[in-house]
C-alpha cells in the first residue's frame, strides 16, 4: 500500500466553490475542477488508473484544466451526467486517500482535501497536532507546539526540524539529532499542557506518535 512520505495538517487542493455556491473566477475552481483535482490529487500520490480510466482523465482536463490562458473558476463539463461521473470518481479518489492517512489524522473534503487531526483523546494514537488544536480552543497556544509538531526534512544544508512550509530548528548533521530536538520539545510542551491545566492532554503523550522522518517508515510509539 502506497505510504504517504510527506503531509501536512491543512488543505491538500485549491479551493472550491461548493455546489450551488456562485463562481468566483480566478479564485476558487468551480464544483467539477474541484473534484477533478481530488481526482489528480490522488494519481499524484500514487493511485494507478486503468487505460480506460485514464483516458475519462484526458477527457475531463481538455474540458475543465486552467492553463495559463485559461481562468479558473469558471469551467464546467457540459454533460451533467458526465459530471455527476466525476463527482463519484472524486468520491473514489478520496476513499483511497482516507486508507493512507497518517495514524490519528484523517483526509476530510468540503471546499477542498484537508488532511485533520482526530481528537479523540481515548484513541490509540493522538497525535500532537490534534492536542496543539485542543489547547487553542481551549483558549492557549504553547510556546512549545511548533517544533514538538514538526517532522524530520533532509535539505542540501543538512536535517531540519518543521512543517511543510517552515524549518523551526537546525540544520542538524544527522536526522536522529534533528528528531532529538522534536522529542525535547514534547517532553515542553507536556509540561507546559501540565502547568497551563490540560493534564488531560498532556497524558496523551504516551500514545503520541514517534517523530516522522523523511524516508523512514512510521513507528507507532514514542520513545
Amino acid at each position: 500500500m502506497t505510504t504517504l512520505e510527506r503531509w501536512h495538517v491543512g488543505p491538500w487542493t485549491t479551493h472550491g466553490t461548493l455546489p450551488g455556491e456562485p463562481f468566483e473566477p480566478g479564485r476558487k475552481r468551480t464544483p467539477d475542477e474541484l473534484n477533478f483535482d481530488v481526482v489528480g490529487l490522488a494519481r499524484i500520490l500514487g493511485r494507478r488508473l486503468s487505460g480506460r480510466e485514464e483516458l475519462q482523465v484526458r477527457l475531463w482536463q481538455n474540458e475543465l484544466r486552467p492553463t495559463h490562458t485559461r481562468m479558473c473558476g469558471v469551467h464546467t463539463l457540459a454533460d451533467p451526467e458526465n459530471s455527476e461521473k466525476l463527482r463519484t470518481t472524486a468520491l473514489e479518489a478520496l476513499e483511497w486517500l482516507a486508507e493512507r492517512a497518517p495514524a490519528g489524522y484523517e483526509f476530510v473534503y468540503t471546499d477542498a482535501v484537508y488532511l485533520r487531526p482526530l481528537t479523540d483523546l481515548s484513541a490509540e494514537v493522538v497525535t500532537v497536532d490534534a492536542v496543539i488544536q485542543l489547547a487553542a480552543e481551549r483558549g492557549d497556544a504553547l510556546p512549545a507546539d511548533r517544533l514538538a509538531a514538526s517532522q524530520v526534512r533532509r535539505s542540501a544544508a543538512g536535517w531540519f526540524a518543521g512543517d511543510a512550509v517552515c524549518h523551526w530548528s537546525g540544520p542538524y548533521p544527522s536526522a536522529e539529532e534533528a528528531a532529538d530536538a522534536v522529542r525535547a520539545a514534547r517532553v515542553e510542551l507536556a509540561n507546559q499542557l501540565v502547568e497551563a491545566g490540560h493534564a488531560d492532554l498532556a497524558a496523551t503523550a504516551s500514545r503520541w506518535p514517534e517523530v516522522h522522518i523523511e524516508g523512514q517508515a512510521d513507528q507507532a510509539a514514542t520513545k
